[in-house]
């Protein structure tokens, strides 16, 4: 059973995404066997929104606050998986605040 799985981790934090990429970098490094190979981390872009908010309701129009929420995302790569590798993957429990999307 030889396939790519593709793993992308997006969060509001760059911390939980890194950490997250770490524990499956260890847990698919951890599995002991020579024919899966992991590539990556890959760092995406940032994807940034930002909202611009008046300060008061009919007065100062001048007056504004931005506020600021940045996306970030990594990619990972699994080739040549095997059933102890996903069974590992599977097992591996991440932080609430990070979405996992696994395509295979």
């Amino acid at each position: 059973m030889s396939h790519r799985i593709r793993i992308k981790l997006k969060s509001f934090d760059h911390t939980l995404v890194d950490k997250s990429a770490e524990k499956i970098v260890k847990t698919v490094n951890g599995v002991k066997d020579d024919k899966v190979v992991l590539v990556g981390p890959i760092p995406l872009p940032t994807h940034t929104k930002i909202f611009t908010v008046n300060r008061s309701t009919f007065v100062n129009k001048k007056s504004r606050e931005q506020f600021q929420l940045s996306t970030y995302k990594r990619i990972l790569d699994i080739y040549g998986t095997t059933t102890k590798t996903i069974d590992a993957l599977m097992k591996l429990e991440l932080p609430s605040g990070v979405d996992v999307e696994i395509k295979v």
